[in-house]
């Protein structure tokens, strides 16, 4: 949950990420705040567009139709990764949508992917105020191509505002996760993207313009793990949360989840929970585990793994 920021943090953020951003107009007043709130905002709903061709494309979703008038979005993702800035506040993306799915998105507790959606746009909440919305250059039937530099555009979007509002990747969404009689996007998977975007975001954050004013520090030691104290706590430490930490190291395991992905920020408490578990178990599946060998509890060779990628070190 955040406030959106101001429209110049907003494409700011963008070009730091490395996206190519056209300002189409007047875009940082364009909106449709006088039909309803936009914000708190939650997460980043991802959109193809039904149409051919990078300017028609842009003038129907800044200008929309009788039936939807504009912006319809806040951005629009070319085939050739360029970003289309077209309104900034209110947009006419989202529609009516799932409850469940946006309180999946709030809490990023799920795993693949959010709740199957059970209500569409006609009977659903309002999804207008609570997401940033990125329409992309597609036709939408699954045959049209998704080049690799509009999906990269895409993950570097979503990866932006995740930087921005210190989100994971489980507040990146389709239009088809949101609603029960929408299909948006075809031709990629969701899961697929935001294991990319999970991956952007493991990566520090891109480098400030200006060189530092003092020189860096060096590097001190890596926190170490120790695997059979790591065991212990997640066999042993209840499911509630706030309990007292039973070992500290589960927390440096934590920090490298949230990294990945799969576990939220605010969970990352040095408790070796249920959220704590289901996300490790996401991580072994991750590394090719299956069934009862993807059970959350850390074994060595995945603990090494997530220790070599993250920058710990791990003791017997």
């Amino acid at each position: 949950m955040a406030t959106p920021p101001t429209a110049a943090a907003f494409v700011a953020a963008l070009r730091t990420e490395g996206l190519t951003v056209v300002e189409v107009g007047r875009w940082w007043e364009h909106n449709r705040n006088h039909k309803g709130p936009w914000g708190e905002v939650h997460g980043v709903m991802v959109h193809h567009t039904v149409t051919k061709g990078t300017a028609n494309t842009v003038r129907i979703c800044r200008d929309g139709y009788t039936a939807l008038p504009g912006p319809l979005c806040h951005g629009v993702i070319a085939k050739d990764g360029v970003v289309h800035l077209v309104g900034y506040g209110r947009t006419n993306h989202a529609g009516g949508g799932d409850p469940d799915t946006l309180q999946a998105v709030i809490a990023e507790d799920y795993n693949e992917r959010p709740p199957k959606p059970n209500v569409g746009n006609a009977d659903g909440i309002d999804g207008n105020r609570a997401f940033y919305g990125f329409e992309c250059e597609n036709l939408g039937d699954g045959k049209d191509p998704w080049p690799e530099v509009q999906l990269a555009a895409i993950e570097k979007v979503a990866a932006a505002l995740c930087r921005l509002h210190r989100w994971g990747p489980k507040a990146v969404i389709g239009h088809s996760e949101w609603s029960d009689d929408k299909s948006d996007p075809r031709g990629f998977t969701m899961t697929s993207m935001r294991d990319r975007i999970a991956d952007r975001l493991a990566v520090d954050e891109p480098a400030p313009t200006k060189p530092p004013t003092k020189p860096a520090q060096p590097a001190g030691p890596k926190p170490a793990v120790d695997l059979s104290k790591l065991v212990a706590a997640a066999k042993s430490d209840p499911a509630r949360r706030g309990t007292p930490v039973s070992y500290y190291g589960v927390k440096t395991v934590e920090q490298a989840l949230v990294r990945e992905g799969l576990l939220a920020p605010s969970l990352a408490d040095g408790h070796y929970g249920t959220a704590t578990v289901a996300a490790y178990a996401a991580w072994q599946r991750r590394c090719g585990y299956k069934g009862a060998d993807a059970d959350g509890i850390p074994g060595a060779a995945s603990l090494e793994k997530l220790a070599k990628k993250r920058g710990f070190t791990v003791t017997a």
